[in-house]
C-alpha cells in the first residue's frame, strides 16, 4: 500500500498529462508496491480533481471484460472508470486528435439505467429490469501512461476513459438478444475487426451486474440516467488524425467518429 504522499504523487502526474496530453510515468514504476486498492483510491482522487473544475459524473465504463481486451493489455481481469459529462459525444462527431495522447476505439454497448442497481447481489435480470435503453455506441481510449501497463496503471488511469460517441438505434434491453449483436468495425473503408457481444462476459449486462457488485460494498450505487459502457467484444483499433472510424451494428444501426 502507498501513503497519502505517494498517492498524490500518482495524481499529479496523471492530471499533468491530461493537461499535457504526454504520457507520464506508470504509477507501478514510479511505486513497485502499489497495490489495487491503491489505484482505484487515485482514480477515485483524479475523478474528485476534475468534478472541482467543473465536470459533472455521467456514469461508468468497464474494460477489459472481453478475451480480445484482456488479450491486447496483457491483463487478465476487468476494471472500471468514471464518464464525465465532457467526454459524451453524438454520432459523427469530429475530435481533434491532439486532444489525446495515443487514442484507440472501440465498439461496445451502453446501457442507460432507468432505477438504481446497488450491489452486492446483483445478477442478469436485475440490470435488464432496470436498464431502459441499451445505444450502440464507440468508445475512445487514451493511456495516459506508458506501456508495459498493468492492471494497477490501467485502473488509476480511470481505465483510460477519453469518450463516448453514442449511436445507432436505442433498443429496449428486451427487444433483442443482446448477446447476438455484432459489430463489424471499420477504419476509413477497412473493416478492422468483428465481434459478437456475447464476448462480454458472456452476455453484456453481465458487465453492468460485475461493476454493481464491485463497488455495492463501498457504499457507491449506479444511478438512474447514468451511461453504463459495458465493454468492447474486438480489439482495440489506432486511431490515426484524419481517420474516420465507423461501427456497423447492423439492425442496431451504426455510430462513427473521426478524429480531424
Amino acid at each position: 500500500m502507498l501513503t497519502e504522499a505517494q498517492r498524490g504523487e500518482v495524481v499529479a502526474s496523471l492530471l499533468e498529462s491530461h493537461r499535457t496530453k504526454v504520457q507520464g510515468r506508470r504509477p507501478s514504476e514510479m511505486f513497485p508496491e502499489i497495490a489495487i486498492e491503491d489505484s482505484y483510491a487515485i482514480s477515485s482522487a483524479v475523478a474528485a480533481e476534475r468534478v472541482k473544475a467543473g465536470r459533472k459524473i455521467v456514469g461508468h465504463k468497464i474494460g477489459l471484460t472481453s478475451k480480445a481486451m484482456q488479450a491486447s493489455s496483457k491483463i487478465d481481469e476487468p476494471d472500471y472508470g468514471y464518464l464525465f459529462d465532457d467526454l459524451v459525444l453524438s454520432d459523427g462527431a469530429k475530435v481533434p486528435f491532439d486532444a489525446f495522447c495515443v487514442p484507440r476505439v472501440e465498439p461496445e454497448l451502453t446501457f442507460i439505467l432507468k432505477e438504481p442497481l446497488k450491489g452486492p447481489g446483483i445478477g442478469l435480470v436485475d440490470v435488464l429490469r432496470a436498464t431502459e435503453w441499451v445505444v450502440p455506441s464507440i468508445e475512445i481510449i487514451d493511456a495516459r501512461v506508458t506501456e508495459p501497463r498493468r492492471i494497477y496503471d490501467t485502473v488509476a488511469d480511470n481505465g483510460a476513459a477519453a469518450g463516448i460517441v453514442l449511436g445507432g438505434r436505442p433498443v429496449r434491453p428486451d427487444a433483442v438478444d443482446l448477446r447476438w449483436v455484432g459489430a463489424v468495425f471499420y477504419r476509413n473503408s477497412e473493416i478492422e475487426e468483428t465481434g459478437l457481444a456475447a464476448g462480454v462476459l458472456g452476455h453484456p449486462a453481465m458487465a453492468i451486474a460485475w461493476l454493481a457488485n464491485k463497488i455495492g460494498p463501498f457504499g457507491t450505487t449506479l444511478e438512474p440516467g447514468h451511461l453504463m459502457l459495458s465493454g468492447s467484444f474486438t480489439r482495440p483499433v489506432w486511431a490515426a488524425k484524419g481517420d474516420t472510424l465507423h461501427a456497423d451494428f447492423g439492425p442496431l444501426g451504426s455510430v462513427a467518429v473521426q478524429f480531424v
